[in-house]
């Protein structure tokens, strides 16, 4: 199944969901209509599973970016390189699905709204927590508002994938990386 839900995410990421057909999700995944309308009563349950094995992927990878750091500055570092790395190349130009999900969907759809909304708040969240840590440590500067810094770099992260699926490039991810982290000084 997993297999089969990184296929789905491939195809909504790269051609968003109204573009995509059942027959392009079979495609990419060798299941044939009938296979998937046995597992899925539709296409937007389909999306569904998809969003939700996307967030969960993402938030595991992520994770396990910060548990390797020691300082609240570096772990909002490893954030911003996180967002970064997933935001250029081949990987930025297929796009977010939280992104895509939140511009074309989430105005009509109240179910995949609130999913988008979620994984926006505990990212907002992660960031508050991550700035009022380092303002604790000394690694962040305590004249800094954590709520206003926490929605910037939630604007900054959205704004890189956004950027990155218009085909940025690695250096100027990076180089946007290094201007954020001055915001924390």
């Amino acid at each position: 199944m997993d297999e089969a839900l990184d296929g789905f995410v491939r195809v909504f990421r790269e051609k968003g969901y109204h573009a995509t057909s059942v027959e392009a999700l079979s495609a990419e995944t060798g299941l044939t209509a009938g296979s998937l309308y046995k597992a899925f009563s539709d296409k937007r349950e389909i999306f569904v599973a998809a969003l939700d094995h996307y967030i969960a992927r993402r938030s595991t990878g992520l994770q396990a970016a910060l548990t390797r750091q020691t300082s609240a500055r570096d772990k909002i570092r490893a954030l911003l390189d996180f967002y970064a790395a997933v935001s250029h190349g081949q990987e930025g130009q297929r796009g977010c699905l939280v992104v895509g999900s939140a511009v074309s969907l989430a105005t009509f759809d109240d179910e995949i709204a609130e999913r988008v909304h979620g994984s926006i708040r505990r990212l907002e969240s992660l960031l508050r927590t991550l700035l009022k840590q380092g303002q604790a440590d000394g690694t962040v500067s305590g004249a800094l508002s954590v709520g206003g810094t926490a929605r910037c770099l939630l604007c900054f992260l959205q704004g890189l994938r956004v950027v990155g699926k218009l085909g940025s490039g690695r250096a100027g991810m990076l180089s946007a990386v290094e201007e954020a982290m001055r915001l924390l000084d």
